[in-house]
């Protein structure tokens, strides 16, 4: 008899990818086969993934970008992407399939519900995103990373929390060396495709730091591709030393190093600061639909592991202030350390594993 078939589909961010990613990692520990349905943009990812997981881009399309004509052809790439799931899980029917949001992953739910097939989504964020939300009353079992997640009426949430890699999860509460007069890390992330407003706040707040502490100190800023000069320019007109780069494939190191972190509220980006357990300067994307990193941000914020700073108020003076009350405070940033660390879920993995062999075994007696 054949290993049991997980059907994975993600949208095509690391938001998406990496806790999709952790389940991967995990189902196949446990005897599982994998297969990942996704975009080629989210392929760009599916180099981290355990080379036992089955790749396949499939053909989907967004309403949110484009052109006019880009958005008249959704529609028809969507059914057809639908119509290729549909036939690909006639060939090898998945046990469980599981969507992590985004418009690739369309296809396989609408596909699962065509067929009936035992079937859920994780929702990274506070607030249901756009595919979620369509698929929310046509799932069996909904898993919530992030708590309270508001969902539609009548519909019931399992909070898990949001799956970390395994390299985030070998890191779990890493012992956090505080702020002092030695080497300092300090780490600028603004998600999987980087953020133009830390590129453009960042590099002046630290540059108005004291040089006593500027000496100290060395940078790792994640910036976009188009950015990324100009970042690097500034840092070094300043003295500031600062490795900038488009992506960081080390993230989970150079987390762990250090003193500070400062990044957008991504949901994937908030659990592995909990996980590792690190201070944090959380600037919220304002555009993000429903202002879910806002909700992202609020429950790290409340546990006193992170400060939170709108993007209407994130200027260089206000973000260099709070970068001081961090750097040049070790009490308070090893208090922040440690209840970022008692905030995070580094079970969540463990936990929607087990929501997936649940559905499983309902689906078996169906």
């Amino acid at each position: 008899m054949s290993a049991p078939l997980l059907l994975i589909a993600a949208g095509g961010t690391g938001g998406h990818m990496f806790p999709a990613q952790a389940l991967a990692e995990t189902m196949l520990q446990r005897g599982w086969r994998v297969k990942l349905t996704t975009d080629a943009r989210g392929a760009r990812y599916t180099s981290a993934f355990p080379p036992e997981t089955e790749i396949e881009e499939i053909r989907s399309a967004t309403f949110a970008r484009g052109g006019v004509v880009a958005k008249a052809a959704a529609p028809f790439q969507i059914v057809a992407g639908v119509i290729g799931s549909l036939a690909s899980f006639v060939k090898d029917r998945p046990s469980v399939v599981v969507g992590f949001g985004g418009y690739p992953s369309i296809p396989a739910m609408a596909a699962a519900f065509v067929l009936k097939l035992p079937r859920m989504i994780h929702e990274q964020n506070g607030v249901l995103g756009r595919v979620n939300t369509a698929f929310a009353a046509r799932v069996d079992a909904i898993a919530c990373g992030t708590w309270p997640t508001a969902l539609p009426d009548g519909v019931e949430g399992h909070h898990t929390g949001n799956p970390v890699r395994a390299s985030v999860l070998q890191r779990a509460e890493a012992g956090y060396i505080c702020p002092g007069d030695y080497p300092m890390e300090v780490l600028v992330i603004g998600g999987s495709q980087g953020a133009r407003i830390l590129s453009d706040v960042v590099p002046p707040a630290i540059a108005a730091l004291p040089m006593s502490m500027l000496k100290n100190l060395r940078v790792s800023h994640q910036a976009r591709s188009e950015d990324q000069e100009r970042v690097a320019e500034y840092y070094d007109e300043h003295g500031v030393k600062a490795d900038v780069q488009p992506f960081f494939h080390d993230l989970p190191r150079r987390m762990t190093e250090a003193q500070l972190v400062i990044s957008r509220a991504g949901a994937s980006s908030v659990a592995d600061l909990s996980v590792i357990g690190r201070p944090s300067i959380l600037i919220p994307f304002a555009a993000a639909t429903g202002d879910h990193q806002t909700a992202n941000a609020r429950g790290l914020v409340d546990a006193g592991g992170a400060i939170m700073i709108t993007e209407s108020r994130a200027t260089p003076e206000s973000l260099a202030e709070q970068i001081l009350s961090v750097l040049d405070n070790p009490t308070a940033a090893m208090q922040m350390a440690k209840a970022a660390g008692r905030f995070g879920r580094p079970q969540a993995t463990e936990a929607l594993a087990h929501m997936v062999e649940t559905l499983s075994t309902k689906g078996q007696k169906q």
